[in-house]
């Protein structure tokens, strides 16, 4: 729509040429002209603005014709590179294009073209003349999109990663439209400004700005997943490769490098074609439906989702849908499911918007709306509206605020859709070792060059046996032997229902050494039994009661706070909601129905939800006067209608309702939430003095507790002031009803698994929304925190009253420990001094202790204590009272203090955390669990060290293939380049036997080997350059080297040895007389290239022999994968290539020998020959086994000594 209004405007008349001139002129200029965008988020940028240049676009041209357009190949892969070479800088207000760097550790490139509308006004939320008329992007009158009268403006804008960035003369930059938040709308504002609904030619308008209405996943088509494929680095050396190889005459051996990519490819797209129409089909739902909505003229329209805009009022149906956009609730009450974005499953009740400007005597706070502040009011894009509830004659009415991709599930799609790269060392260093490749490739080339010149080789010839050595030295099979333990490894995962979105992620997964647990539905079980209550009466508690169910407690306000305090609903005759308020109501045994339109207008109530307890159980009362029997009848029911509700928020940590018994003249609010919080919103003296020592008592015992309060309200307070009054003026001023306590168990498998992974040396922290104690105490009984140990709880407390922020430590056992005592724990038993020079002193007292802290805590400690936050991450085990943000960000934390961190949960408060851990592992499979890298469909913590075993097994193979592979090329590299030397080299079908029958073979079985059984202390090594791998390498390259070069020049002192000739006959002895006759009858070929001789022959059968005893050296097994004997197909291809080789070595076979380019030769130097590999196979295995094993373990206990060090010195 917005390229509707595209075209030049009137100002670029100025030629490009001009423009390169004018920006060349003004470089200080251009080098102040640098802005960030997206600044303080995920995605920051610095955008950098270019205008395109003739002269310079001309020169690139050339050079793109004059190098058959292998020119564009780097410019393509380089964004950078084609802006500087085709443009020339300028500010980013006249740009026609721009240039971004995100600020992060990756520093990716991305550019965009700047486009340009006319539209009427520079702002969405501008108001529009009344004669403006905006149809579809033009006028009704004017073709050209308005009245000729009408002002037209210019309006810039780019897009990148589903995100349009419009230009902003205010700030001078590009700026993000996310809807209507970017007003700072307040709430009354949204209920006096934005409720009465849009007309159709400012819906129009909007829509330029904020685009259609669709989370539009588009499927690339197979041609253009091609050719994006096809233009990989990796795929245009292979092509490179293959030409080359046709000029040489190795059609045999390009002919399979053409089918192994072909194959590589059509996997590839197929993989990635389905991801995509998975995702499309996970968003196609709610993309398109029809909705109605409200015009400003009080008329209902229909129209679909995809007109929708920011500001419109859409009417939610009252059998429910699935929602298109995010919108706010200003009217009415919905029971939603919000799986898509939380992975729970459990129906949410989103109530109306408070109005404060119509509160009650105006005293409540007029808050800026935001969807995270005000998402119990706010329904999300994508999640299931499941009922309706409203007030007789009214609609259930939402306002707009976000569509597209800037809604929640659009973010969600945008997180999948660009990933952030896997940082992981193995990779950089992986390019490292290719470079180190290319280097000695470059001197191969030189080699050869030279050489052949000293013999007047042809100029032909020169070039591409020069050229063939790039291709030796950098095996074009690499990508895909290095995928290959991935694959097997994802396989596997499978099998265990392990579900994986991000391959790449797996090898990572060996390397982590510290995870995160949510503790309820992961640790825990997902539902709480109640075990009892605690009542309080006059400011003391009363005896703890097992059974709620007694006639003389089901009217007091205790049990009403049970059955009325909660967000249940019945859905289609059974109820649901929360497990801990079902669990609780459920106690009480009371009854809940929704109400009836005519109990509705009884209760004159938004929300008719009644309760009402069985009519066995109510207490007879006595007889009433005669003037109050009617009264007395009605309250014989005792039901209650619940006429507010303010949901439950984890940020508070309480929810509230409204309530009024029928025939009551006033209200009643009633509170649940965090005991602490809860007795904070209480009178002083109806607190019990013994409040916390009864709490700690419990939670001590791992207890979930729940603190319920009571309060009357205001018989002057009538319905209509009840609906738009603040929840902080009803929460106050409470009276102490006393304490629910429940019981959350363990799931069976928690301890054995967190003791496999303490085992490991894998730490393992406890990520919590729960209450602190009940958290250590859970932490305790599932050995995350040994029994032995002390726990320490940093109670940070944030200025006040002048004062600066401080932290208080209290030992859990002695909670009167004072600050004053903290300062010596500190320094000498903590070990949170600066100096101690000994990292074994260091560490040996941290052995006994454990941090605790709140999220409140965490949040002070973060902002004022920024030298001890990465001491007490060393030693934190338990973090209570996490938001989820709060969860994202001790992650992040972590990941900086040098720890590889996975991140298990069940999905509901988690998403944020779970991507951002290098291993997030989701036990929820519903909808948002696929922003997570990993899923289980076992929901236990099993799925943990599985995966690690896994990952770690991966790893191995990535390393063991990798150090494979360049072996692989060294090898043919030191063959290659001794043949040269005397004008020959490896033959086709040599070079054919050894990369398919040997290599592709071998790398794609020696992959297979599964993860070992247990789980060890010891962690794989993150890089390859590392002394011992580069141990490794070297000398296996020199020992290759070694006998290769013995036996090229051994061959030529041999007594029999001569320049072969096809009527050479070396073998005199009878029993290869066959061959003789064989080689006496081969025809001389004038376009031979002196494959056939003695050097070949010897040096082709070591190097065989070669690979073979590398890749045996080299396929390590335990203790991170099963022994290589288990991997029966490795195994077999290793056995059948070892008796084939010493078979044809031994015994020769004319066919074999022809087809090979083998030449006849003395039996005697056969054995000669054998003894010789036998030596190289016990010098490999030697130095593999033996000595690399000891300089292992000593490098890997300096390295694990080093970086406890260096964390617990603070990094």
């Amino acid at each position: 729509m917005r390229q509707l209004y595209s075209g030049p405007p009137s100002m670029n008349s100025v030629s490009s040429a001009q423009e390169c001139t004018v920006s060349s002129g003004r470089p200080t200029m251009m080098e102040e002209d640098h802005k960030v965008i997206n600044q303080g988020q995920e995605d920051e940028m610095e955008i950098s603005g270019y205008r395109m240049c003739r002269w310079k676009l001309f020169l690139v041209g050339l050079g793109a014709v004059g190098t058959g357009g292998f020119l564009l190949l780097p410019l393509y892969w380089m964004p950078h590179w084609l802006l500087r070479a085709t443009c020339s800088r300028a500010t980013i207000g006249d740009a026609d294009m721009v240039l971004l760097r995100t600020t992060d550790e990756f520093k990716r490139w991305f550019r965009a073209r700047v486009q340009w509308m006319l539209a009427p006004g520079k702002k969405p939320f501008n108001k529009l003349d009344s004669q403006t008329a905006v149809t579809n992007g033009h006028s009704k009158h004017d073709p050209i999109g308005m009245q000729p009268s009408q002002h037209l403006v210019e309006i810039r804008y780019f897009t990148l990663h589903s995100t349009t960035y419009f230009w902003n003369d205010m700030i001078q930059n590009f700026e993000v439209l996310k809807g209507l938040e970017d007003l700072n709308v307040t709430c009354s504002a949204i209920h006096s400004e934005h409720s009465a609904g849009l007309t159709k030619h400012m819906q129009d308008y909007r829509r330029l700005f904020f685009g259609v209405n669709e989370i539009d996943v588009k499927v690339p088509s197979v041609f253009k997943l091609l050719i994006k494929e096809v233009l990989n680095p990796f795929y245009i050396f292979q092509f490179f490769s293959v030409i080359l190889w046709g000029f040489e005459e190795y059609y045999y051996y390009a002919a399979a490098i053409v089918f192994m990519s072909l194959v590589s490819i059509a996997t590839s797209l197929y993989t990635i074609k389905k991801q995509y129409v998975m995702l499309h089909d996970m968003v196609a739902s709610h993309s398109v439906v029809r909705v109605s909505v409200v015009r400003a003229n009080n008329e209902i329209e229909e129209m679909m989702s995809t007109d929708l805009v920011p500001g419109d009022v859409m009417i939610i149906p009252n059998n429910g849908a699935i929602m298109p956009c995010d919108a706010v609730l200003v009217s009415g009450t919905c029971i939603v499911n919000e799986s898509m974005l939380t992975g729970e499953s459990v129906p949410v009740t989103k109530t109306n918007l408070p109005n404060p400007g119509q509160g009650l005597m105006g005293l409540e706070v007029d808050a800026v709306y935001s969807t995270e502040e005000q998402k119990r009011h706010t329904l999300f894009c994508g999640t299931l509206v499941i009922q309706t509830r409203f007030y007789s004659g009214e609609l259930v009415k939402a306002v707009v605020v976000r569509t597209g991709f800037s809604t929640a599930k659009g973010q969600l799609v945008r997180s999948i859709l660009y990933p952030k790269p896997t940082d992981f060392k193995l990779y950089h260093d992986a390019y490292l070792f290719l470079l180190c490749l290319v280097g000695v490739a470059a001197i191969g080339f030189i080699y050869s060059i030279v050489l052949s010149i000293l013999n007047k080789v042809p100029a032909r010839t020169i070039i591409t046996e020069s050229l063939d050595i790039i291709t030796i030295t950098v095996p074009p099979a690499l990508p895909a032997a290095m995928t290959a333990g991935i694959v097997y490894a994802q396989r596997r995962l499978k099998h265990i229902g392990i579900f994986c979105i991000s391959p790449q992620r797996i090898n990572i997964c060996g390397q982590l050494n510290l995870v995160c647990f949510d503790k309820t539905g992961t640790l825990t079980e997902d539902g709480l039994d109640l075990w009892g209550i605690q009542r309080a009466e006059s400011g003391s508690f009363c005896l703890s009661e097992v059974n709620v169910c007694q006639e003389t407690l089901v009217t007091s306000p205790f049990v009403v706070c049970m059955a009325t305090c909660h967000s249940l609903t019945n859905i289609n005759g059974q109820l649901s909601g929360d497990p801990l308020d079902l669990k609780m109501f459920e106690a009480t045994g009371w009854l809940l129905q929704e109400a009836t339109e005519e109990e509705t207008s009884l209760h004159n109530q938004i929300t008719p939800t009644v309760v009402r307890p069985p009519r066995q159980v109510l207490p007879q009362p006595a007889t009433p006067p005669e003037h109050e029997m009617e009264l007395n009848e009605l309250s014989l029911s005792y039901e209650i209608g619940i006429l507010r509700q303010f949901p439950f928020s984890s940020a508070l940590q309480r929810m509230s309702v409204v309530a009024r018994r029928l025939g009551e003249k006033h209200m009643d609010a009633y509170l649940k939430g965090a005991p602490e919080v809860v007795a904070s919103l209480c009178r002083r003296e109806t607190v019990p003095g013994n409040f916390s020592q009864v709490l700690e008592n419990y939670t001590k015992l791992g207890f979930r507790v729940i603190a319920l309060a009571h309060r009357h309200l205001e018989s002057r307070l009538t319905w209509h002031k009840m609906q738009n009054i603040s929840r902080d003026l009803v929460e106050n001023n409470m009276e102490f009803l006393g304490l629910i306590i429940m019981q959350n168990k363990l799931k069976a498998e928690t301890p054995m698994v967190l003791e496999q992974l303490r085992h490991a040396n894998i730490r393992s922290v406890m990520v919590t929304g729960d209450n602190i104690l009940t958290a250590v105490s859970v932490a305790r009984d599932c050995g995350m925190i040994p029994p032995q140990d002390r726990v320490i709880i940093a109670e940070a407390l944030p200025p006040a009253d002048g004062q600066p922020a401080r932290i208080e430590w209290h030992y859990m056992d002695e909670p009167g420990l004072h600050d004053s005592d903290a300062a010596p724990f500190e320094v000498v038993q903590i070990g949170m001094g600066e100096e101690d020079p000994d990292p074994d002193e260091d560490l040996k007292p941290l052995e006994h202790y454990h941090f605790a802290m709140s999220g409140k805590s965490f949040t002070v400690v973060t902002e004022h204590f920024q030298d001890l936050v990465y001491k007490l991450l060393l030693r934190g085990t338990v973090f209570a009272r996490m938001t989820p943000d709060q969860k994202t960000q001790l992650v992040e934390l972590l990941q900086s203090v040098d720890y590889f961190v996975g991140m298990c949960g069940d999905g509901a408060n988690d998403c944020g955390a779970l991507k951002r851990a290098h291993s997030g592992i989701s036990l929820s499979e519903l909808e948002a669990s696929v922003a997570s890298p990993f899923t289980s469909k076992i929901p236990n913590i099993s799925c943990v060290p599985n995966l690690i075993r896994e990952g770690r097994a991966a790893l191995i193979t990535s390393f063991c293939v990798f150090k494979f592979m360049a072996l692989y090329s060294m090898i043919q590299y030191i063959s290659v380049t001794l043949l040269y030397s005397m004008l020959s080299n490896l033959g086709d079908f040599q070079f054919l036997f050894i990369d398919v029958a040997i290599i592709l073979l071998i790398v794609f079985t020696m992959s297979l080997n599964p993860a070992w059984k247990e789980l060890v202390s010891r962690r794989p090594p993150s890089g390859l350059i590392s002394g011992p791998l580069l141990f490794s390498v070297l000398t296996q390259i020199l020992v290759s080297l070694g006998f290769q070069m013995l036996v090229f020049l051994w061959v030529r002192h041999q007594s029999w040895y001569e320049k072969w000739t096809p009527s050479s006959n070396a073998c005199n002895s009878s029993s290869i007389a066959s061959l003789s006759v064989h080689n006496t009858n081969v025809t001389y070929d004038p376009y031979d290239k002196n494959i056939r001789n003695y050097e070949n022959t010897s040096v082709f059968f070591v190097s065989c022999f070669q690979y073979l005893i590398v890749a045996i050296v080299f396929s390590k097994g335990k203790p991170f994968r099963q022994p290589s004997y288990k991997n029966w197909l490795f195994l077999l291809s290793a056995c059948m290539l070892y008796i084939f080789l010493l078979f044809i070595m031994l015994n020769p076979v004319p066919a074999i020998d022809k087809f090979l380019d083998i030449v006849c030769i003395p039996f005697q130097w056969r054995m000669t020959l054998l003894v010789i590999i036998l030596l190289n196979t016990g010098m490999s295995v030697l130095i593999e086994v033996r000595i690399l094993t000891s300089i292992s373990s000593q490098h890997l206990t300096t390295l694990e000594v080093t970086l406890r060090k260096n964390r617990t010195r603070g990094c």
